[in-house]
């Protein structure tokens, strides 16, 4: 049984999900029309995309492979897309073939033996018949941002699967489940272009833990500097500050730097928090006398 929709791909049929991805994404940027300006490379990517609409999604695979070209009227999927003229949708049309359409789309959809339309009108020999929902465009998608993009904003780079690629503005303040829309990033159809919509995950820091809108980080502190008091430079979100600590110091104590945390929903920025980590040197590298002086304190 002929199944041209594997050679499009230029995959076996018994090719793993993983590798027909793969293949798409290496043919989508070969072919796509932003690089590849032989005029024929559109029709190409067109050809590609419906191939993957079909052969990525399990259900539709599943009745591919049962039927082949048989769906296309017996005819290899390349003069099925070519039959279909320049201004078709073929991700589309596939996409209601298969499953994808609204109910009495396209002549009132498939029979029980896959690929003729309940009223006999098969599909090789005709047009395509009858109304169907307007299809959704956009994409979905999702993303990791480090933590400190979270805080401050930034850029995050952005690749699809057809190969597009550029830069998103990531707001300051942004919280992990939130979505991005990016417009006329999605599929095309009729000359309409859908949205890319982004669900952001932000990654946990390290260095910081986010309590609210503040912030709390842990500092190590010398001990002479927490006995009797000093200066210690700091990183914060921000930039580099200058701490002063006050003499008799204790381990967890907090130090509150007024609006360094968070950015606030309505404005404004939550505090950032340091904890004081004293930090005890080493024992066997302190001078005799020092340490006969330390073993004399009471306890």
């Amino acid at each position: 049984m002929a199944k041209s929709l594997y050679e499009t791909l230029g995959v076996s049929e018994n090719a793993s999900a993983d590798e027909i991805k793969k293949a798409y994404r290496k043919l989508a940027r070969k072919y796509h029309p932003d690089i590849n300006k032989d005029p024929a490379s559109q029709e190409k990517f067109k050809e590609i995309n419906a191939a993957y609409e079909v052969l990525s999604d399990p259900e539709k695979k599943a009745k591919y492979d049962q039927f082949g070209d048989q769906m296309f009227g017996g005819q290899s999927f390349q003069d099925f897309a070519h039959s279909q003229g320049a201004d078709v949708d073929l991700e589309e049309i596939l996409r209601a073939m298969f499953g994808g359409g609204a109910a009495g789309g396209f002549g009132g959809g498939f029979s029980s033996d896959g690929f003729r339309t309940s009223h006999g009108a098969g599909f090789g020999g005709g047009g395509f018949g009858g109304g169907y929902r307007a299809p959704d465009l956009d994409i979905k998608t999702s993303i990791t941002v480090p933590f400190i993009t979270s805080v401050l904003g930034g850029k995050h780079h952005i690749t699809l699967d057809n190969g597009e690629s550029f830069d998103i503005k990531i707001p300051a303040g942004i919280k992990t489940g939130k979505t991005l829309r990016v417009r006329g990033k999605g599929q095309s159809y009729n000359g309409q272009r859908g949205d890319l919509l982004i669900t952001v995950n932000v990654a946990p820091s390290p260095e910081y833990k986010r309590d609210g809108d503040n912030l709390y980080k842990t500092i190590d502190i010398p001990l002479k500097a927490a006995l009797f008091g000093g200066k210690i430079e700091v990183d914060t979100p921000e930039k580099k500050v200058t701490l002063k600590v006050p003499k008799n110091t204790k381990n967890g104590q907090k130090f509150r730097l007024k609006e360094k945390g968070f950015p606030k929903s309505g404005g404004g920025k939550g505090d950032l928090y340091l904890v004081a980590n004293i930090v005890l040197p080493d024992v066997d590298k302190l001078s005799d006398d020092l340490k006969s002086c330390l073993e004399k304190l009471p306890e």
